[in-house]
């Protein structure tokens, strides 16, 4: 079973065949179930999508069809996240998903936060939910800072914002697995990519404490441009990078902090 398997993978171009095909095995819970996620599958669903679940910074998060996959190179963001936040912190994951980077925060920190996530995807909110209310988080259905309740205003000491920031024009070009099953709210930052950004940053001074912290991951084309939106709300930037995972991560202080 195994090599057949193996052989039905690779010829649908899944590069990794082997590791898919014992994760599959392992997941399934009866031979029906196996060939209903392998059909799906080699039809180019995500991987993740046919598990139900994404392996991201030590955990098993939940992913639903639709919503955006975590991506590995974001467990960089929280590392760098991991290494600012005080004891006890406050923490709000902005453009949540599947609430990933919350939830890898909140246990690389022992559980010594309080959690708050939010997101405009329903989807992705009923998925979060079940990621994040277990740790004792909660999660928000909104626009941005909508939803989430006036006592968090000048409080949020890790503000972690994995905003779309593919350009609109680059959408297309995207691998189907992203372009086609996940939601294009997750991925379209706008002619430039940025305009999320640019309103996560005109309001997060409001919402950090004084030397909070927002941390949000960009290209690295993008990055000078990333800066000047930064530095245009009154905000001091320090890039990082991770050249393995080929990410940027951006770290904007405000408040006693600049």
């Amino acid at each position: 079973m195994f090599s057949d398997l193996v052989t039905r993978l690779r010829a649908a171009g899944c590069v990794f065949a082997e590791d898919e095909a014992r994760l599959l095995l392992a997941t399934a819970r009866t031979p029906a179930e196996l060939d209903a996620m392998v059909a799906r599958r080699v039809a180019g669903h995500p991987l993740e999508h046919v598990l139900g679940w994404a392996e991201f910074g030590g955990r098993r998060i939940a992913v639903d069809d639709g919503v955006f996959v975590p991506r590995r190179r974001t467990e960089f963001l929280v590392e760098r996240a991991a290494a600012l936040a005080p004891a006890g912190a406050v923490v709000l994951d902005l453009c949540c998903g599947t609430g990933a980077l919350g939830a890898a925060l909140t246990a690389a920190l022992d559980g010594d936060v309080r959690l708050h996530a939010a997101d405009i995807d329903p989807a992705a909110v009923r998925c979060a939910r079940r990621n994040v209310t277990p740790l004792g988080g909660e999660v928000y259905e909104g626009d941005l800072y909508a939803p989430l309740p006036a006592t968090l205003r000048g409080r949020v000491d890790v503000l972690l914002a994995n905003v779309p920031y593919v350009p609109t024009d680059d959408v297309a070009l995207l691998p189907a697995e992203a372009r086609v099953h996940e939601a294009r709210v997750a991925l379209d930052g706008g002619a430039d990519g940025l305009d999320v950004l640019r309103r996560v940053t005109a309001e997060a001074g409001a919402w950090l404490a004084p030397a909070g912290s927002l941390l949000f991951e960009t290209s690295e084309r993008q990055t000078p441009e990333a800066l000047r939106v930064v530095e245009a709300a009154d905000l001091t930037p320090r890039v990082d990078t991770c050249e393995d995972r080929e990410a940027t991560v951006v770290t904007a202080t405000g408040g006693t902090a600049r």
